[in-house]
Protein backbone atom coordinates (compact mmCIF):
# COMPACT_ATOMS: atom_id res chain seq x y z
CA UNK A 1 0.00 0.00 0.00
CA UNK A 2 2.38 2.59 -1.69
CA UNK A 3 2.38 5.99 0.02
CA UNK A 4 -0.86 5.83 2.06
CA UNK A 5 -0.68 5.39 5.90
CA UNK A 6 -1.72 2.66 7.27
CA UNK A 7 -4.46 3.45 10.20
CA UNK A 8 -6.46 1.22 12.45
CA UNK A 9 -10.72 1.34 11.76
CA UNK A 10 -13.06 0.61 14.67
CA UNK A 11 -16.70 -0.60 12.14
CA UNK A 12 -19.48 -1.75 13.78
CA UNK A 13 -21.23 -4.36 12.17
CA UNK A 14 -18.92 -5.73 9.80
CA UNK A 15 -20.83 -9.26 8.68
CA UNK A 16 -23.03 -7.91 6.08
CA UNK A 17 -23.42 -5.22 3.53
CA UNK A 18 -21.21 -2.12 3.55
CA UNK A 19 -19.48 -3.09 7.16
CA UNK A 20 -18.10 -6.05 5.30
CA UNK A 21 -17.05 -4.99 2.26
CA UNK A 22 -14.78 -1.79 3.94
CA UNK A 23 -13.51 -3.94 6.15
CA UNK A 24 -12.15 -6.60 3.49
CA UNK A 25 -11.19 -4.05 1.72
CA UNK A 26 -9.44 -2.10 5.01
CA UNK A 27 -7.44 -5.22 5.44
CA UNK A 28 -6.23 -6.02 1.32
CA UNK A 29 -4.84 -2.15 2.26
CA UNK A 30 -2.99 -3.55 5.00
CA UNK A 31 -5.09 -1.16 7.52
CA UNK A 32 -5.79 -2.93 11.27
CA UNK A 33 -9.63 -3.74 11.49
CA UNK A 34 -11.02 -3.56 14.71
CA UNK A 35 -15.24 -5.18 13.63
CA UNK A 36 -18.19 -5.45 15.85
CA UNK A 37 -20.06 -8.72 15.53
CA UNK A 38 -23.16 -9.77 17.06
CA UNK A 39 -22.72 -13.45 17.03
CA UNK A 40 -19.27 -14.94 18.41
CA UNK A 41 -19.41 -17.60 16.02
CA UNK A 42 -18.39 -15.40 13.26
CA UNK A 43 -15.35 -14.10 14.80
CA UNK A 44 -12.90 -16.74 14.02
CA UNK A 45 -14.09 -16.49 9.98
CA UNK A 46 -13.23 -12.37 10.30
CA UNK A 47 -10.00 -12.73 11.77
CA UNK A 48 -8.46 -15.49 9.31
CA UNK A 49 -8.60 -12.64 6.70
CA UNK A 50 -5.99 -11.22 8.48
CA UNK A 51 -3.87 -13.06 11.71
CA UNK A 52 -2.73 -9.91 13.93
CA UNK A 53 -4.63 -7.02 11.67
CA UNK A 54 -8.26 -8.05 12.07
CA UNK A 55 -9.66 -8.31 15.21
CA UNK A 56 -13.73 -9.08 16.32
CA UNK A 57 -15.47 -7.50 19.25
CA UNK A 58 -18.57 -9.00 20.55
CA UNK A 59 -21.00 -6.39 20.48
CA UNK A 60 -24.83 -5.42 19.84
CA UNK A 61 -24.86 -1.39 19.41
CA UNK A 62 -28.23 -1.62 21.49
CA UNK A 63 -26.54 -2.94 24.08
CA UNK A 64 -25.66 0.83 25.67
CA UNK A 65 -24.60 -0.21 29.16
CA UNK A 66 -21.59 -2.46 27.43
CA UNK A 67 -20.35 -0.27 24.94
CA UNK A 68 -18.15 2.20 26.73
CA UNK A 69 -16.31 -0.95 28.55
CA UNK A 70 -15.70 -2.59 25.16
CA UNK A 71 -14.31 0.40 23.57
CA UNK A 72 -12.40 0.71 26.64
CA UNK A 73 -11.34 -2.77 26.52
CA UNK A 74 -10.47 -2.14 22.83
CA UNK A 75 -7.95 0.72 22.90
CA UNK A 76 -6.65 -1.20 25.88
CA UNK A 77 -5.90 -4.18 23.89
CA UNK A 78 -4.83 -2.66 20.31
CA UNK A 79 -4.18 0.95 20.69
CA UNK A 80 -5.48 3.98 19.24
CA UNK A 81 -8.37 3.61 17.03
CA UNK A 82 -7.83 6.64 14.04
CA UNK A 83 -11.15 6.34 12.14
CA UNK A 84 -14.55 5.10 13.69
CA UNK A 85 -17.46 4.20 11.13
CA UNK A 86 -20.92 3.51 12.52
CA UNK A 87 -22.43 1.31 10.00
CA UNK A 88 -24.35 -0.97 11.88
CA UNK A 89 -28.33 -0.66 10.90
CA UNK A 90 -30.82 -2.02 8.96
CA UNK A 91 -33.63 -1.07 7.10
CA UNK A 92 -37.84 -1.30 8.60
CA UNK A 93 -40.31 -0.78 5.61
CA UNK A 94 -44.15 -0.85 6.29
CA UNK A 95 -47.13 1.90 5.88
CA UNK A 96 -46.62 4.35 8.53
CA UNK A 97 -49.77 4.03 9.74
CA UNK A 98 -50.28 0.18 10.05
CA UNK A 99 -46.14 0.03 11.83
CA UNK A 100 -46.44 0.10 15.20
CA UNK A 101 -44.60 2.83 17.70
CA UNK A 102 -42.19 -0.13 18.74
CA UNK A 103 -40.78 -0.59 15.22
CA UNK A 104 -39.81 2.82 15.25
CA UNK A 105 -38.37 2.73 18.89
CA UNK A 106 -36.10 0.11 17.65
CA UNK A 107 -35.35 1.69 14.05
CA UNK A 108 -33.91 4.74 16.15
CA UNK A 109 -32.30 2.69 18.44
CA UNK A 110 -29.54 0.57 15.89
CA UNK A 111 -29.62 3.07 13.36
CA UNK A 112 -29.48 6.84 15.49
CA UNK A 113 -28.83 5.84 19.21
CA UNK A 114 -26.33 2.95 18.53
CA UNK A 115 -23.91 5.27 16.63
CA UNK A 116 -24.26 8.04 18.76
CA UNK A 117 -23.45 6.43 22.00
CA UNK A 118 -20.79 3.90 20.31
CA UNK A 119 -19.43 8.09 18.77
CA UNK A 120 -19.42 9.23 22.59
CA UNK A 121 -17.09 6.60 23.42
CA UNK A 122 -14.59 7.09 21.21
CA UNK A 123 -14.59 10.79 20.53
CA UNK A 124 -12.69 11.88 24.05
CA UNK A 125 -9.49 10.30 23.05
CA UNK A 126 -9.83 12.00 19.31
CA UNK A 127 -9.79 15.01 21.28
CA UNK A 128 -7.28 14.45 23.23
CA UNK A 129 -4.90 13.24 20.45
CA UNK A 130 -6.23 15.61 18.09
CA UNK A 131 -7.05 13.82 15.76
CA UNK A 132 -9.35 11.04 14.14
CA UNK A 133 -12.44 10.47 11.77
CA UNK A 134 -15.81 9.59 12.11
CA UNK A 135 -17.92 8.53 9.77
CA UNK A 136 -21.57 7.63 9.90
CA UNK A 137 -23.24 5.64 7.38
CA UNK A 138 -26.30 7.04 6.29
CA UNK A 139 -28.33 6.85 3.55
CA UNK A 140 -30.05 8.91 0.68
CA UNK A 141 -32.60 8.17 2.63
CA UNK A 142 -31.13 11.07 4.43
CA UNK A 143 -32.15 13.58 2.08
CA UNK A 144 -34.75 12.40 -0.20
CA UNK A 145 -37.95 10.09 1.23
CA UNK A 146 -39.73 7.44 -0.24
CA UNK A 147 -43.42 5.86 0.29
CA UNK A 148 -43.52 3.41 3.31
CA UNK A 149 -39.68 4.04 5.19
CA UNK A 150 -40.71 7.01 6.93
CA UNK A 151 -38.91 5.27 10.39
CA UNK A 152 -36.14 4.88 8.16
CA UNK A 153 -36.08 7.66 6.80
CA UNK A 154 -36.71 9.48 9.93
CA UNK A 155 -33.59 7.66 11.53
CA UNK A 156 -30.96 8.68 8.58
CA UNK A 157 -32.63 11.91 8.53
CA UNK A 158 -31.84 12.21 12.33
CA UNK A 159 -27.51 10.22 11.40
CA UNK A 160 -27.38 13.19 9.19
CA UNK A 161 -27.95 16.49 11.47
CA UNK A 162 -26.34 14.50 14.08
CA UNK A 163 -23.57 14.23 12.32
CA UNK A 164 -23.18 17.76 10.67
CA UNK A 165 -23.64 19.23 13.75
CA UNK A 166 -20.31 17.21 15.40
CA UNK A 167 -18.32 18.11 12.46
CA UNK A 168 -18.61 21.40 13.55
CA UNK A 169 -18.44 20.92 16.98
CA UNK A 170 -14.94 18.80 16.88
CA UNK A 171 -13.12 20.79 13.89
CA UNK A 172 -11.44 22.56 15.96
CA UNK A 173 -9.80 19.63 17.07
CA UNK A 174 -8.87 18.14 14.15
CA UNK A 175 -11.84 15.93 14.18
CA UNK A 176 -13.16 15.40 10.75
CA UNK A 177 -17.05 13.64 10.75
CA UNK A 178 -18.30 12.22 7.65
CA UNK A 179 -21.65 10.91 6.98
CA UNK A 180 -21.62 8.65 3.77
CA UNK A 181 -24.84 8.38 1.84
CA UNK A 182 -25.11 5.77 -0.51
CA UNK A 183 -27.96 5.10 -3.15
CA UNK A 184 -29.10 1.94 -4.21
CA UNK A 185 -26.33 -0.77 -3.63
CA UNK A 186 -26.36 -4.78 -4.05
CA UNK A 187 -26.73 -5.11 0.03
CA UNK A 188 -29.09 -6.92 1.53
CA UNK A 189 -30.66 -3.94 2.62
CA UNK A 190 -33.57 -4.37 0.87
CA UNK A 191 -33.34 -8.70 1.23
CA UNK A 192 -33.01 -10.43 4.16
CA UNK A 193 -32.07 -7.44 6.62
CA UNK A 194 -34.70 -5.74 5.75
CA UNK A 195 -37.67 -5.81 8.57
CA UNK A 196 -41.54 -5.18 6.99
CA UNK A 197 -44.53 -4.37 8.47
CA UNK A 198 -47.49 -6.80 7.30
CA UNK A 199 -50.15 -5.22 5.15
CA UNK A 200 -53.42 -4.45 6.86
CA UNK A 201 -55.45 -1.32 5.35
CA UNK A 202 -57.03 -1.51 2.30
CA UNK A 203 -57.10 1.81 1.30
CA UNK A 204 -53.04 1.58 0.95
CA UNK A 205 -53.05 -1.41 -1.78
CA UNK A 206 -53.12 0.38 -4.88
CA UNK A 207 -50.68 2.65 -3.95
CA UNK A 208 -48.17 0.94 -1.97
CA UNK A 209 -48.02 -2.73 -2.52
CA UNK A 210 -46.47 -2.22 -5.97
CA UNK A 211 -43.60 -0.11 -4.17
CA UNK A 212 -42.89 -3.14 -1.83
CA UNK A 213 -43.04 -5.54 -4.70
CA UNK A 214 -40.43 -3.35 -7.28
CA UNK A 215 -38.21 -3.18 -4.15
CA UNK A 216 -38.33 -6.55 -3.30
CA UNK A 217 -37.55 -7.31 -6.90
CA UNK A 218 -35.05 -5.12 -6.86
CA UNK A 219 -33.04 -6.68 -4.38
CA UNK A 220 -29.58 -7.34 -5.27
CA UNK A 221 -29.49 -6.03 -8.93
CA UNK A 222 -29.03 -2.49 -7.72
CA UNK A 223 -26.73 -0.70 -9.71
CA UNK A 224 -24.11 0.05 -6.63
CA UNK A 225 -21.22 -2.18 -6.30
CA UNK A 226 -20.51 -2.76 -2.63
CA UNK A 227 -16.94 -3.60 -2.95
CA UNK A 228 -16.77 0.39 -5.10
CA UNK A 229 -18.39 1.90 -2.52
CA UNK A 230 -15.51 0.57 0.06
CA UNK A 231 -12.91 1.69 -2.26
CA UNK A 232 -14.31 5.21 -2.44
CA UNK A 233 -14.61 5.25 1.66
CA UNK A 234 -11.08 4.23 1.54
CA UNK A 235 -9.87 7.24 -0.02
CA UNK A 236 -12.10 9.27 1.99
CA UNK A 237 -10.32 8.38 4.77
CA UNK A 238 -6.90 8.65 3.23
CA UNK A 239 -7.58 12.91 2.54
CA UNK A 240 -6.28 15.46 4.56
CA UNK A 241 -9.33 17.15 4.47
CA UNK A 242 -12.40 15.04 4.06
CA UNK A 243 -15.91 16.77 3.71
CA UNK A 244 -18.77 16.36 6.04
CA UNK A 245 -21.17 14.84 3.52
CA UNK A 246 -20.41 12.36 0.38
CA UNK A 247 -22.98 10.75 -1.77
CA UNK A 248 -22.13 7.67 -3.09
CA UNK A 249 -24.06 6.48 -6.60
CA UNK A 250 -25.51 8.18 -9.43
CA UNK A 251 -29.16 7.64 -8.28
CA UNK A 252 -28.39 9.22 -5.10
CA UNK A 253 -26.50 12.01 -6.48
CA UNK A 254 -29.71 12.32 -9.13
CA UNK A 255 -32.22 12.60 -6.78
CA UNK A 256 -30.40 14.41 -3.78
CA UNK A 257 -29.82 17.15 -6.87
CA UNK A 258 -33.56 16.71 -7.73
CA UNK A 259 -34.65 17.48 -4.17
CA UNK A 260 -32.53 20.08 -3.36
CA UNK A 261 -33.68 21.91 -6.48
CA UNK A 262 -37.34 21.56 -5.45
CA UNK A 263 -36.49 22.56 -2.15
CA UNK A 264 -34.66 26.12 -3.61
CA UNK A 265 -38.05 26.48 -5.73
CA UNK A 266 -40.41 26.02 -3.03
CA UNK A 267 -37.93 28.62 -0.88
CA UNK A 268 -38.60 31.03 -3.58
CA UNK A 269 -42.39 30.21 -4.21
CA UNK A 270 -43.32 31.05 -0.87
CA UNK A 271 -40.26 33.83 0.11
CA UNK A 272 -42.72 36.17 0.52
CA UNK A 273 -44.99 34.41 3.32
CA UNK A 274 -41.74 33.74 4.51
CA UNK A 275 -40.31 37.25 5.05
CA UNK A 276 -43.57 38.32 5.96
CA UNK A 277 -43.51 37.34 9.87
CA UNK A 278 -40.33 39.49 10.51
CA UNK A 279 -40.68 42.16 13.27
Amino acid sequence: MTQIQRKTLFITGITSGFGQALASAALAAGHKVIGTVRNPSASADFEAQAPGRAHAVVLDVTDFERIDAVVSATLAAHGPVDVLVNNAGYGHEGIFEESPLADMRRQFDVNLFGAVAVTKAFVPGFRQRRQGHVINITSMGGSITMPGIAYYCASKFALEGFSDTLSKELKPFGIAVTAVAPGSFRTDWAGRSMQRTPRSIADYDESFDPVRRAREEKSGKQLGDPHKAALAMLQLIDHPAPPAHLLLGSDALQLVRDKLTQTLADIDRWESLTRSTDG
